[in-house]
C-alpha cells in the first residue's frame, strides 16, 4: 500500500527522496524477532473478502468449476520442488525462496484457495491491461501480481489508511501521478489510469535504488523507510540483507508477491480451475459529452445497474459528469456498445429532470409550514386543493386534469418515485382566480374529467380499464396510435413494435426533443411488415 506525506512538490525525484512514511510508522524501536508477517496477510484477506462483494464476482459463485479429489495424492511440495519452480518463472526480479516465502504459498494455496479461484477469473480481464501498460512503460510485466498483494484485484478495496483501489494509493501519491480525486471521480479506481500511475511511480522508485526488489519494498512502505533500513544496516542494498530493519509488514510485502507469483503460475499443479467471472471480456468505451446518470444507461438498455458500475468503478455516486468540453469515459460490453450510440437521444433523455436538475443554480430559501405537505410553492397568488387519488389514475392524469407538471406533484407531494395508491391524498397548487374550476374536480368521474381537458372517453370507460388496455389502435391506413404512459421513453415505446426504432418513431412524428413527450400524447407508429 501507498502512504505518502509531503508539504511542498518540488519534481517527482525530490519527493521520491522526501518522502519517508507509508502505512506503517517507523518503529522506535528495531524489532529483530524472527515472528510471522501477519500485516500482509491481514489486509490480503480482507481484500478478498471485499472481493466477494462485486456484482460479477458475486454472480460467479454458483459457476466455479469443483475438481474431483484425484485418485492419487498430489506430490509433496518439498523446498526443493518450490525452489525449481520459482527458478523456471521468467523474471527480472528475483525470485528467492525461504521459510517466509514457503508460508505464503501455503496460504494461497491452502485456506483461501476458494478466493485465490476468483483471482485467478479476474486476471483475464486485469492482466492483459496491465501488460500492455508496463510494456509500454518498460517496467517488468511480472510486476503485475502486486495487484494481487495490494487489492486482490479488487479495484474498490479500502484499506484501512485509506489507500484506495487496484494499486491501493494514498490520495496525495494519486494527485501526484495525475489522478482525479474529488465528490464525482475518484481514478485510484480506474483500472487503467491507476495502472498508468503504478506504472510510473514503480519506474521513478527503480530509478532510484536501481534493483526492483529493493523497488517494490519502497512501493509498499515508501522510500523514507527503506533508505533508514539502508542506514541503519550499514550500507547495505539488498533486502534481505535489510530485511529486520523494514517495518514488520514490508517484510511480508516481498514474500508475499513471491508466493503469488508463484500460485499464478503453478495454480493448475494445484488442481485449482479459475473461477468463470461473469465480466465481459470483450468490452469497448463510449465517450459521454455530457452528464449522465447509471440509472438511465441500466434502464434503456436492459443492462443491470451493478454491471456497469463494476465496468466503471471510478465514478463515485453513478453520475459521470462529463461535457463538452471534457469527455469522460463510459465502459459497456462490447454489444451494447452500438446500442449505446443508437439510442443515446433516449438515453439522455431518460428521467434527465429527475437525476439531473439544471434549475436550480440559483435559489432563494423559502418558508413552509410543519405538516404532511414538506413543500410549499412561492406566492400569494397560489391556493392548494386536495385531490384523493382513485383507482387507476396515475399523475400522468392528475397533471392534466390540474395543468401542473408531473415534477411539481412530485415535489409537493414529496414523492420519490412516480408511483402513488388509491385513497392516497395529494395537494395540488393552482392559481387562486381558477379555484372553483379545480375544486370541483375531485367529485368527478374518470369521464367528466377527460372531457374537461377536451379527450372524449368511450362509454363504459373508467380511469381503472383505461390504464391497464393497451394504449395502442391500429387505423385503416396501418398506423398504429400510441398513447405515451407515465415513464415511457421512446426506446421503451419502439421496444414494444418489433423492427421499430425509436428513430423511426422520432421521424414519423417530427420530434426534435425526446424529452418532451409526455403521457396522453398520441404517436403514430408504422409497424414492420
Amino acid at each position: 500500500m501507498i502512504i505518502m506525506r509531503y508539504t511542498k512538490i518540488i519534481t517527482i525525484c525530490t519527493l521520491i527522496a522526501i518522502m519517508g512514511l507509508t502505512h506503517a510508522q517507523e518503529p522506535d524501536s528495531i524489532d529483530l524477532s524472527f515472528d510471522d508477517p501477519g500485516g500482509v496477510e491481514t489486509n490480503f484477506d480482507a481484500n478478498l473478502d471485499s472481493l466477494q462483494e462485486l456484482w460479477y464476482v458475486g454472480e460467479s459463485v454458483d459457476t466455479i468449476e469443483t475438481v474431483a479429489e484425484p485418485e492419487e495424492e498430489m506430490p509433496l511440495l518439498t523446498d526443493e520442488l518450490l525452489m525449481e519452480r520459482l527458478s523456471k518463472i521468467p523474471s527480472v526480479v528475483p525470485l528467492s525462496y525461504n521459510t517466509i516465502v514457503r508460508r505464503y504459498i501455503e496460504m494461497y494455496t491452502g485456506k483461501r484457495a476458494e478466493l485465490v479461484k476468483n483471482m485467478l477469473g479476474l486476471a483475464d480481464y486485469y492482466f492483459p491491461v496491465f501488460e500492455d501498460i508496463f510494456d509500454y512503460y518498460q517496467v517488468p510485466v511480472e510486476l503485475k501480481y502486486l495487484s494481487i498483494i495490494e487489492s486482490a484485484l479488487n479495484p474498490r478495496a479500502y484499506s484501512r489508511a485509506r489507500a484506495v483501489g487496484l494499486w491501493q494509493f494514498m490520495y496525495g501519491t494519486g494527485r501526484l501521478y495525475g489522478l482525479t480525486v474529488n465528490s464525482h471521480i475518484d481514478e485510484r479506481m480506474d483500472p487503467i489510469k491507476s495502472t498508468h500511475a503504478a506504472a510510473r511511480f514503480l519506474k521513478d522508485l527503480y530509478k532510484r535504488y536501481g534493483d526492483w526488489t529493493l523497488a517494490i519494498a519502497a512501493y509498499n512502505c515508501g522510500p523514507g523507510n527503506v533508505n533508514k533500513a539502508i542506514r541503519r544496516s550499514g550500507g547495505k542494498t539488498n533486502y534481505w540483507d535489510i530485511y529486520f530493519y523494514l517495518p514488520r509488514e514490508t517484510r511480508g510485502y516481498v514474500p508475499a508477491f513471491i508466493a503469488a507469483t508463484y500460485v499464478m503460475n503453478y495454480y493448475s499443479e494445484h488442481s485449482f480451475v479459475p473461477a468463470k467471472i461473469d465480466l465481459p471480456l470483450a468490452s469497448d468505451t463510449i465517450m459521454v459529452t455530457e452528464p449522465l446518470h447509471f440509472q438511465q444507461v441500466a434502464n434503456v438498455l436492459s443492462v443491470p445497474l451493478k454491471q456497469i458500475r463494476d465496468m466503471n468503478p471510478q465514478y463515485r455516486v453513478d453520475i459521470i459528469p462529463a461535457s463538452l468540453s471534457k469527455p469522460m469515459p463510459l465502459k459497456l460490453p462490447d454489444t451494447l456498445a452500438l446500442a449505446f450510440i443508437d439510442h443515446s437521444d433516449s438515453i439522455y433523455a431518460y428521467r434527465d429532470s429527475v437525476y439531473f436538475n439544471s434549475n436550480n443554480l440559483s435559489v432563494s430559501p423559502t418558508r413552509y409550514s410543519h405538516s404532511s405537505y414538506a413543500h410549499v410553492p412561492p406566492g400569494d397568488n397560489m391556493a392548494a386543493v386536495h385531490y384523493k387519488v382513485k383507482p387507476g389514475d396515475n399523475l400522468g392524469y392528475i397533471s392534466e386534469w390540474y395543468n401542473v407538471r408531473i415534477s411539481d406533484l412530485r415535489y409537493w407531494n414529496n414523492i420519490r418515485n412516480y408511483n402513488i395508491r388509491a385513497d392516497q391524498k395529494l395537494v395540488i397548487y393552482v392559481p387562486k382566480s381558477k379555484l372553483s374550476k379545480y375544486s370541483n374536480i375531485n367529485n368527478m368521474s374518470f369521464a367528466e374529467k377527460q372531457r374537461m381537458i377536451g379527450k372524449e372517453v368511450s362509454p363504459g370507460t373508467s380511469s381503472t380499464t383505461s390504464s391497464s388496455v393497451q394504449p395502442a389502435v391500429l387505423d385503416s391506413s396501418n398506423y398504429i396510435y400510441y398513447t405515451v404512459r407515465e415513464g415511457d421513453t421512446l426506446w421503451d415505446i419502439a421496444k414494444k413494435f418489433p423492427g421499430v426504432s425509436d428513430q423511426d418513431i422520432k421521424r414519423l412524428n417530427n420530434i426534435t426533443d425526446v424529452s418532451k413527450i409526455r403521457p396522453g400524447q398520441k404517436l403514430k407508429i408504422k409497424p414492420k411488415a
